[in-house]
């Protein structure tokens, strides 16, 4: 199968903290890759991760050291959903990760971004995406999440321990281990822990880059559970999916990018 013949737009995101190199590498891939079609140069980690959900790129080219997100914190979140980008990531000279990468899971380039080994770059992403099968798929996706687990460690910035939440004159201070789930819309996110629920202003992508992922899935745009607290996953349709939780009546949504979470054994 060939992917660069279907009628799919080849599509890319391009994460960068810093607007220098976020545009020096966007009018690169202008030049050296025309038919690309950059669908979101985000700003940050939490960014990247919203504009991935959203748009859906072919590939992504993410700077490691990012706040909030680091580019492998949000590479790591991508190889979990139902269709992982390829990812390159933009690197400093000396970062710890370039010896990982050269085990060709992932590709890099290096800061500022040079038009030859930029071009190389792009050279390989090509051909994998003239080859790539499902049945190749597979042990890619599954090499990219054991070298980002590898790298998590090393790469992740702190993470806050405590929920504050406004109830009433009190400042509830509620830790994260007590969350079963956190739901947002467009002005408040609702926390819903043991005791009771509140509401925050945090925007749910902020709060991804505050909670442990190992313990907080998230399972909709809008939607982050504490996995001790799933009972079951259930499909509902072939696009359809809904979580129940332990001791609790009310059912979430599984978007289709995360249903793969939920396989089985």
């Amino acid at each position: 199968m060939n992917l660069m013949s279907t009628s799919k737009p080849l599509t890319a995101l391009i994460a960068d903290d810093e607007e220098g190199p976020r545009e020096q590498l966007r009018t690169a891939l202008a030049r050296l890759w025309p038919e690309l079609q950059i669908v979101a140069a985000s700003v940050h980690g939490v960014d990247a991760w919203d504009d991935f959900l959203e748009h859906e790129p072919t590939i992504c080219f993410l700077d490691i050291r990012m706040p909030g997100l680091t580019g492998i914190e949000v590479a790591s979140r991508m190889a979990a959903t139902a269709n992982p980008p390829h990812v390159v990531f933009v690197t400093a000279f000396g970062d710890h990760a370039l010896s990982a990468f050269d085990a060709g899971a992932v590709d890099y380039v290096m800061k500022p971004v040079d038009d030859a080994r930029l071009g190389q770059a792009i050279a390989r992403l090509k051909a994998r995406l003239q080859t790539a099968t499902p049945s190749l798929a597979a042990p890619a996706a599954a090499d990219l999440q054991a070298l980002l687990k590898q790298l998590l460690p090393a790469a992740a910035p702190a993470k806050s321990r405590l929920i504050q939440a406004s109830l009433g004159r009190e400042v509830k201070m509620i830790a994260p281990e007590d969350v079963i789930y956190f739901e947002s819309d467009n002005r408040y996110t609702r926390v819903v822990y043991e005791g009771g629920e509140a509401l925050i202003r945090t925007p749910l992508k902020e709060l991804l880059a505050q909670l442990d992922t190992e313990q907080f899935w998230q399972v909709h745009r809008s939607v982050l559970v504490n996995s001790r607290h799933i009972a079951t996953a259930l499909r509902v349709d072939e696009n359809t999916m809904q979580l129940t939780l332990k001791g609790r009546e009310e059912k979430l949504p599984v978007s289709r990018q995360f249903q793969g979470l939920f396989k089985g054994q």
